[in-house]
């Protein structure tokens, strides 16, 4: 296990558990209190809004419902990308062509004002609505890398040995070609998670994000109209952003790690950097010593 994805499991675990747990003892978010804006006390641990409610309780649920965005972008980006990525590739022939068509057709798309237009013209938008749209406008960035490496994988020596032996067609997808795919589509999903969590944080601030749902955005956007900033209440938009920058940082580190292990070349030259700073800290240290 690399130092990157040891620190990136030791950061994003806590943060997923507080998000799968913490609303199971906290108060309920939305109860509104006449103690108006409060400071981190006792009785609430992250103080509370203007209204009244707990700063800490929005937290737990908003965790939790960034949390829900960025395991449904990932799932459905996972299928998609597949989907259209590997199968389409390994078919070939018109369906390669028009699997590819579509995949670029949806790369020029530009995604993020794709995403607030939609948003803008949905009334009610759930928290699944919104990874839905989100999942939509991003897989095919995943797709296209996972057809270049499909294409690679299709014609090596055990793929074709599959194909005279008269093995079917998904059986050699799922056993020959998939298995060798599994670093490079933990990847894609660590990514499109990321994607997900910054672009919902990203339209829930703007206040297109999921209506009547707490994640790190709205807590945010809510803190935004609350001038919270103005007002000195570091506790209401601190710990969001915070923890959204945290969590974000933990799956590109994780992300990095799963990259390391993909390509050893780029495993290797971190670790020759490393050995260079080393070095230079040495060089620094007897030049010290020599001008001492």
């Amino acid at each position: 296990m690399t130092g990157k994805l040891t620190a990136g499991l030791v950061i994003a675990v806590p943060i997923a558990l507080f998000g799968l747990l913490g609303p199971l003892v906290v108060q309920d978010p939305s109860r509104v209190d006449d103690i108006g804006l409060t400071a981190p006390a006792a009785g609430h641990l992250l103080g509370t809004t203007q209204t009244g409610q707990d700063v800490l309780a929005q937290l737990a649920y908003a965790t939790r419902g960034s949390l829900i965005v960025g395991a449904v972008v990932g799932v459905l980006t996972l299928l998609l990308s597949g989907f259209f990525g590997i199968v389409g590739a390994y078919a070939g022939g018109w369906l390669d062509e028009a699997f590819s068509l579509f995949i670029n057709v949806m790369l020029v798309i530009p995604g993020l004002p794709v995403v607030i237009v939609i948003s803008a013209y949905l009334p009610d938008r759930s928290l699944l609505l919104v990874s839905l749209v989100l999942a939509i406008t991003g897989w095919a960035g995943s797709a296209r890398v996972l057809r270049g490496s499909t294409l690679s994988l299709r014609n090596r020596d055990y793929v074709l040995a599959s194909r005279v032996a008269g093995e079917k067609r998904w059986r050699i997808i799922l056993v020959e070609i998939l298995p060798n795919l599994v670093p490079l589509l933990a990847s894609q999903v660590v990514f499109a998670v990321i994607f997900a969590i910054l672009g919902e944080a990203g339209l829930s601030y703007l206040g297109l994000g999921a209506s009547e749902s707490f994640t790190w955005g709205t807590m945010l956007y809510y803190a935004q109209n609350g001038l919270a900033l103005r007002l000195g209440a570091w506790w209401w938009f601190v710990p969001p952003g915070l923890l959204l920058a945290l969590f974000g940082a933990a799956l590109a580190l994780i992300n990095f790690s799963i990259d390391e292990i993909i390509d050893p070349k780029l495993r290797n030259q971190t670790r020759a950097a490393r050995r260079g700073w080393r070095m230079s800290r040495e060089q620094l240290r007897r030049a010290r010593e020599v001008t001492l």
